[in-house]
């Protein structure tokens, strides 16, 4: 494939080696200072920018009729937008909070263990997401994703970033350590004991390599998807 990388920062990096590595080539650098370029010189693109610049980096994407996959937080308020143009172009578009196949997996896990513990009132659930300093957004998309698992799996009715005293709301905790690639943990916690499920990142290599992989199912395709079809789960 010859693959656009919309962002080039740490994430991107990783991205170019791992799709060098599976025999791919990088044809199209896109960063803060890049002022114009032609997106039809690739086969696929591959968002990981930033949440200011994501929403236009997809849409010219899909204006163009290039398939593209987006790991970029913090613009989802324009999701349905892009969902609405994906649909007129007759474009393809993944979306994915996290590409990590292992977290896929994981949030796959959380839906489950929410449904056994939706009537068990004894339990309180919380969530804990550290990332590296240099996160932009807080809580993560990852520890969204996971909060709105538990809703939609249980009668929590929110989620809210931080200590809450309503019942109906998930407390979301975020922390930022230096070098810590993601960690995620979903703790039920009740007075006699406490159910934990964690997923660790060693390192960006994951999210990274399910990005390729998204990219290379996504290829010839139309339409939107979800991790969960890349993988065939859920």
């Amino acid at each position: 494939m010859k693959i656009a990388l919309l962002g080039y920062g740490k994430m991107g990096k990783v991205i170019e080696q791992i799709a060098l590595q599976r025999g791919h080539d990088i044809v199209l650098k896109v960063d803060e200072n890049t002022k114009k370029y032609d997106i039809a010189i690739a086969d696929i693109a591959i968002d990981f920018s930033v949440p200011s610049a994501a929403v236009a980096n997809i849409s010219n994407c899909l204006q163009h009729g290039i398939p593209v996959i987006s790991g970029t937080t913090g613009w989802l308020n324009d999701y349905d937008s892009i969902v609405d143009l994906c649909a007129a172009k007759n474009g393809a578009f993944i979306y994915a909070s996290n590409f990590s196949l292992g977290v896929n997996i994981f949030f796959e896990l959380n839906k489950y263990l929410a449904k056994m513990m939706a009537n068990l009132s004894q339990y309180n659930v919380s969530i804990e997401e550290i990332h590296h300093t240099q996160k932009l957004d807080a809580p993560s998309g990852t520890a969204i994703t996971l909060a709105e698992g538990i809703i939609k799996n249980s009668n929590y009715k929110n989620w809210k970033l931080g200590a809450t005293n309503n019942a109906n709301e998930i407390p979301i905790e975020a922390k930022r350590i230096e070098n810590i690639s993601g960690t995620h943990s979903i703790n039920y916690e009740s007075k006699v004991d406490a159910i934990k499920i964690k997923h660790i990142a060693h390192s960006r290599d994951g999210f990274a390599l399910g990005a390729i992989i998204a990219a290379e199912w996504l290829l010839n395709k139309k339409g939107v998807f979800t991790m969960n079809d890349v993988l065939n789960i859920g």
